[in-house]
C-alpha cells in the first residue's frame, strides 16, 4: 500500500538524486512530519520503540520523519547527513512475529544512526538480526507484515528486502528504481544474509546462488517478471522509465499524485503522507505533505536547520 522511488543523478535534469514516497495507511489514521534534533545519550540509555526497548547509541543524528502518531517509528524521512529511507509492506512465506521491531521502527533507527545509505542499511540488518521484525502494524485492527526499504544518500541508493530474518540488498547503480508491496529482487542481490542461499538450497527452492531468485522464492504470491502498468508497482516503474534523462522534483510530484493504478490512494487505505527529497553536494531539500491525498495539496518545504533544539511537529497549530 505504499510506493517509493529514486532517480539517480545520471537521469535527473540537474544532476541531483531525487527520492519520493507515498505512505498509504488506514483511512482516519493521523500522520505528521516531525523534526527531531541530534542528541547525546549515556552509555546505559535505552530507547522505547513501538513494542520493544533496545539499547540506545551514544549519538543520534537530526532527522525529519513522517510518523503515524500512534507508533514510535516512521514511514519515511531524512537525516542531517543526506540519507533518506522509505519502507514498504511485503508479504512472504516466512512466518510473522507478534513482537519485535516494526519496519517503521527500523526506518527511524536507520535514519538516526546511519551517516550514509550503506551505513543505514547496515544498521537495519544488524537490528533485524538482533531483535527481529514483528508486531501489529495498524492502530485499530490486526495487520502484520515484513518490509522492504529504499535507502539513498547523495551518491548511491539501495533496495533492501526482507522475509522474516532473511534479507537481500541490491545496489542501484544507475537510472531509476521503485518498490511497492511486493518483493522485487530477482537474484541474490549485491549483498545478502549469510545463510539465505544455503537455506533456500536446503529447502529445495534453488540449486545454487546462480538460480537463486529472492522474490520468487520468498513471496507469498506469484511475482510477475513484468508488473502490469495498471498496477501501482508497474505504473510507478513505467513513469520513472519514461522520464529518465529529464527527471525532476516536479516529475516526482506528478508520479506520486497519479491515480492510474492507485498510486495516490483513496478509499479504506489512503495516501496519508508524502515525501520528496532532492539530495546533492550543493544542499539537500525536502518537501512533505502530511494530509491525505497528495493530489489535493501542495508539497511544503521542510528544513532540518529551522526547528531549534527540541522535537517539533510540522502540523499547523
Amino acid at each position: 500500500m505504499c510506493d517509493s522511488l529514486v532517480a539517480l543523478p545520471d537521469v535527473t535534469k540537474t544532476g541531483e538524486l531525487i527520492f519520493g514516497k507515498n505512505s498509504d495507511r488506514p483511512a482516519g489514521e493521523i500522520q505528521e512530519a516531525i523534526v527531531i534534533p541530534a542528541q547525546t545519550y549515556t552509555a546505559q540509555a535505552s530507547v522505547e520503540c513501538t513494542y520493544i526497548t533496545i539499547p540506545q547509541v551514544e549519538q543520534t543524528l537530526a532527522v525529519i520523519i513522517s510518523q503515524p502518531k500512534w507508533m514510535w517509528g516512521a514511514e519515511m524521512g531524512a537525516n542531517e547527513c543526506g540519507v533518506v529511507i522509505g519502507n514498504e509492506a511485503v508479504w512472504t512465506i516466512e512466518p510473522t512475529r507478534s513482537t519485535g521491531l516494526l519496519g517503521m521502527d527500523l526506518v527511524r533507527l536507520g535514519l538516526e544512526r546511519g551517516t550514509s545509505a550503506r551505513k543505514a542499511l547496515q544498521v537495519i540488518v544488524e537490528l533485524l538480526s538482533q531483535y527481529g521484525q514483528g508486531g501489529n502494524c495498524a492502530e485499530h485492527f490486526s495487520m502484520n507484515y515484513h518490509n522492504s526499504f529504499l535507502i539513498a544518500d547523495r551518491k548511491e541508493a539501495w533496495v533492501l528486502e526482507t522475509a522474516g530474518q532473511y534479507w537481500v540488498a541490491e545496489q542501484v547503480t544507475s537510472g531509476t528504481r521503485s518498490i511497492s508491496n511486493q518483493l522485487s529482487i530477482r537474484n541474490a542481490g549485491t549483498i545478502r544474509h549469510p545463510e539465505v542461499v544455503e537455506f533456500a538450497i536446503n529447502q529445495g527452492w534453488c540449486q545454487s546462488e546462480q538460480d537463486f531468485d529472492f522474490a520468487q522464492i520468498f513471496s507469498s504470491s506469484f511475482v510477475s517478471d513484468v508488473p502490469s502498468p495498471h498496477s501501482r508497482e508497474g505504473r510507478v516503474r513505467q513513469l520513472c522509465q519514461f522520464n529518465q534523462g529529464k527527471f525532476s522534483v516536479e516529475t516526482a510530484q506528478s508520479i506520486l499524485r497519479d491515480h492510474h493504478g492507485g498510486v495516490c490512494m483513496h478509499g479504506a487505505f489512503v495516501t496519508a503522507g508524502s515525501q520528496i527529497s532532492s539530495l546533492s553536494e550543493q544542499g539537500d531539500q525536502h518537501w512533505f505533505i502530511q494530509q491525505p491525498h497528495p493530489c489535493q495539496h501542495d508539497y511544503q518545504p521542510v528544513s532540518l536547520s529551522q526547528h531549534g533544539s527540541h522535537a517539533s511537529s510540522l502540523l499547523p497549530s
